[in-house]
């Protein structure tokens, strides 16, 4: 397996996992409020924690697409915003890394 392949693979699985916990998260704040009003702020407050969840699993879900469409069009492991390559050890770390280290750390 070569290094795009075994990228994409570690990329396709970890959307299916971040897809995963979303669906979950979404799910559970479908769910009714209780009808006690004491548990009903509780539950309120745990919607809130998930609705903080499932914007960080979006914005995750997000960086993975566009990680499997730089792996499609043959730039994954190039940095987006210098054009230099991306260290293994950070995409090994961060897959879906758009950046190298030294653009990550001035952004």
């Amino acid at each position: 397996m070569n290094d795009m392949q075994a990228a994409r693979v570690r990329l396709e699985a970890q959307l299916a996992e971040l897809e995963d916990r979303l669906q979950r998260i979404e799910r559970d704040l479908a769910e009714p409020l209780d009808a006690d009003s004491s548990e009903r702020a509780v539950q309120m407050e745990d919607d809130a924690s998930l609705e903080g969840q499932a914007a960080v699993l979006s914005r995750d879900l997000a960086s993975v697409r566009r990680a499997l469409g730089r792996v499609e069009d043959g730039t994954y492991g190039t940095c987006v915003q210098c054009g230099d390559t991306i260290s293994d050890n950070r995409l090994e770390a961060r897959p879906e890394a758009a950046l190298c280290i030294d653009c990550a750390s001035k952004a």
